[in-house]
């Protein structure tokens, strides 16, 4: 969905994927380059596709496994948004590193700062269902599961074995 949201305001996309499988459904999705980084290291491949000047903003739901190298692709000034940690957490930061890095942002989002009132939470759910009620957005329902089997939903999301969105069933 992200790369969706990004490319309805005029993006350059430039997805990372960890297998062949998820680096199709980022095409499909929109994403302009797609780099795989269990056979190329996306450090390199970023540098390459922009020229070595780097992005502007990098969002990232792994953590831990891909922080350093996140910060090495981002532009002068670029933004580093932190979304989840499937990999474990980040290590604490020396705010000096950002200076060092480009004078750097980061952020550690969490939902629950984005809906804090009520105002909040309707207008951000209004726009995400505006966008797929007017087809600009389109959900991928990887797997559905009974709400007993919510301990292995966890296990496949913590293991990356799907792609998608996951339901639980009531």
């Amino acid at each position: 969905m992200l790369v969706q949201m990004a490319r309805s305001v005029g993006a350059r996309v430039i997805g990372t994927v960890s297998s062949e499988e998820k680096a199709q459904l980022a095409r499909e999705a929109g994403a302009d380059e797609v780099i795989v980084f269990t056979k190329q290291d996306f450090e390199l491949e970023v540098k390459r596709l922009t020229e070595g000047k780097g992005v502007e903003v990098v969002y990232d739901g792994v953590g831990k496994a891909t922080f350093e190298k996140n910060l090495n692709v981002m532009r002068l000034r670029g933004m580093l948004v932190l979304y989840g940690m499937s990999s474990g957490p980040v290590l604490p930061v020396d705010p000096a590193r950002l200076s060092e890095k480009g004078s750097l942002y980061m952020a550690r989002t969490t939902l629950a700062h984005f809906t804090a009132t009520r105002e909040e939470l309707l207008a951000r759910t209004s726009s995400l269902f505006g966008m797929i009620a007017d087809g600009k957005l389109k959900l991928r329902i990887a797997r559905t599961y009974p709400l007993a089997d919510a301990p292995e939903a966890h296990r496949d999301m913590e293991v990356r074995r799907v792609a998608g969105k996951l339901l639980l069933i009531p």
